[in-house]
């Protein structure tokens, strides 16, 4: 990262699971680097039964936080370890607003009361949305929460649980 972070446009990590028993650098390890130069993780591909690729890019001006992320750059800064590329993003996520604001992993998220009292509503959309998986849960979390107007939250929230009530998940 540190010779090639201004430079390259993404990077493709090989890591090996646990299963593995090849030494090699976690996922974890890979976000907590990418976070201290300014980039961020991207897609997962699977690779073979022993690996994954993960790609990492710069990232992006504006881009949303994770809570996650916001507590890694947090230590990285509190260690010393934030470099001055991962530092211009901190502190413009800071000043702008985003770094309060940001999104709760699948794990954590909480559903807006509002989303769920419309859901109350519509039994229909109700019954399908208790099917989902925790991550279609989350793709519907992170529609209502990374919505700048509350006017666009809504029409979002709307339009969310018309799609339950069809049977769409997103």
């Amino acid at each position: 990262m540190q010779a090639h972070h201004a430079s390259e446009t993404e990077l493709w990590v090989r890591i090996f699971k646990k299963a593995s028993g090849q030494a090699s650098v976690t996922w974890n390890d890979c976000l907590v680097a990418a976070i201290a130069w300014g980039w961020s993780d991207g897609k997962r591909k699977s690779l073979d039964d022993t690996s994954f690729l993960q790609s990492l890019t710069p990232r992006r001006a504006r881009s949303n936080w994770s809570q996650k992320n916001v507590q890694h750059a947090e230590r990285l800064i509190a260690q010393g370890r934030m470099q001055a590329a991962g530092l211009v993003h901190a502190e413009a996520a800071r000043s702008d607003g985003r770094w309060a604001t940001a999104y709760a992993g699948s794990a954590t998220m909480v559903m807006p009361e509002d989303f769920l009292a419309a859901l109350q509503q519509d039994p229909v959309a109700h019954d399908f949305y208790v099917t989902l998986k925790r991550q279609s849960q989350f793709t519907i979390y992170h529609r209502l929460h990374s919505a700048k107007r509350p006017e666009t939250r809504e029409r979002r929230l709307v339009e969310l649980v018309a799609k339950l009530a069809r049977g769409e998940s997103s």
